[in-house]
């Protein structure tokens, strides 16, 4: 379980394919606090450390995580936004967010808001994406390579979101442009009134 308060970036050192499954080395500040087994998200994709190098470690992802998520695009030098899984007795500061990627979408705009910067991100959205609550509502909470962030002006396809100056310089928003894939995770509690509305029905 994770909160979606972004600790630092990781950088990606390199990248090797094992049949379906892709192992990435990263290299991070906190590189040496980790444990194997221990559980990291890497842009919001829970993944689990199964080797330590020094100051590096590797992580692995399988086809199911590769095919819903965007770090089948990552390349060595790439940045990564990572949060270690919260500590029982912390605070929850962003929203409950469990590293399960639900899909990527399309950044399709970038306004400067005098100060803050606007983001509007576009995701695919069908009947039965919806009926998953797969969805955004105003001042809801969404997951966007990891970070907890809320809600504004969404449509059925798209949403935006506001990033403050320390986010954008503190996470890889400082490399999204127009048409980068980014990971979403909507929000769990959506998710389960989806299902309890579908098994009523």
């Amino acid at each position: 379980m994770f909160s979606g308060i972004i600790e630092a970036f990781a950088t990606v050192v390199a990248i090797e394919k094992e049949k379906e499954n892709v192992h990435f080395t990263l290299t991070c500040p906190f590189a040496d606090e980790l444990k194997i087994d221990q559980s990291v998200a890497h842009n919001g994709v829970c993944l689990t450390v199964v080797k330590i190098e020094e100051d590096k470690y590797v992580v692995t992802a399988m086809k199911e995580t590769l095919d819903r998520s965007n770090l089948g695009l990552l390349k060595p030098g790439d940045k990564v936004n990572v949060e270690r899984s919260m500590m029982i007795n912390g605070r929850l500061d962003g929203h409950i967010v469990q590293g399960h990627v639900d899909s990527t979408a399309e950044c399709i705009t970038v306004e400067d808001a005098q100060g803050s910067t606007y983001f509007t991100f576009r995701h695919e959205s069908t009947a039965d994406m919806v009926g998953k609550g797969y969805f955004t509502v105003d001042k809801g909470s969404v997951t966007v390579n990891g970070v907890s962030l809320t809600v504004c002006n969404p449509t059925k396809d798209t949403f935006q979101v506001a990033i403050i100056p320390y986010t954008m310089e503190n996470t890889n928003f400082c490399d999204i442009r127009v048409g980068t894939t980014v990971n979403i995770e909507f929000d769990i509690l959506g998710k389960y009134i989806a299902r309890m509305k579908n098994l009523e029905g």
